[in-house]
């Protein structure tokens, strides 16, 4: 696939958009760490050899190659994504998640006029122009499920994992904790 556009930026997306809905395996997908990062890589080092045009039809032969030997399984991926998506934004609107005939009900009842408000969301005011809830419905469970609030029924192993692996995306080590605590005190010692 050739992506023309006058804008660079815009075909960094397009590109990016396509080869994330091919190579869509997760870290589980893989038996060890080091195996989902070597895969992240040549991704990666694909996806900037085809921004920049560099082998581009040789890249093109790898994409069509790894499409057919694993369709199935990007299939299951991208079905994975939409449901996790799905359930997001139920849980983000604190709304079971939808079925298709809730689906349809629902978009009957946004059709219903300037006037017609969902329960429990804003709307406009006329004087002042803030915003006004319009029933005393409940706040929203943050996207994670809740488990900071202590709702979700995760159990402690995987809480911890989960806080782990949030604590390392966010550049955070025990060594780095370590060593400036050490620098601090001994820093604060004086020699005379």
């Amino acid at each position: 696939m050739v992506v023309s556009s006058t804008n660079p930026h815009n075909k960094e997306i397009a590109i990016r958009r396509r080869i994330a809905s091919i190579f869509n395996k997760r870290e589980d997908d893989f038996p060890s760490l080091k195996e989902y990062n070597d895969y992240l890589e040549e991704v990666e080092d694909m996806t900037f050899n085809l921004i920049e045009g560099i082998d581009v039809s040789l890249i093109e032969e790898k994409i069509a190659a790894y499409q057919e030997e694993n369709a199935e399984q990007i299939m299951i991926n991208r079905a994975r994504k939409a449901e996790e998506l799905a359930a997001a934004l139920a849980a983000s609107k604190g709304q079971p998640a939808q079925t298709d005939n809730d689906v349809s009900t629902a978009n009957q009842n946004s059709q219903a006029g300037f006037g017609a408000v969902p329960q429990g969301q804003y709307a406009p005011t006329f004087a002042g122009g803030q915003p006004r809830p319009t029933s005393m419905a409940p706040q929203p469970i943050p996207l994670g499920g809740g488990d900071m609030l202590g709702i979700a029924g995760d159990d402690e192993e995987s809480k911890s994992l989960r806080a782990e692996r949030g604590a390392r995306a966010g550049g955070w080590s025990i060594e780095i904790s370590r060593k400036r605590a050490l620098e601090e005190a001994f820093g604060s010692i004086w020699i005379c």
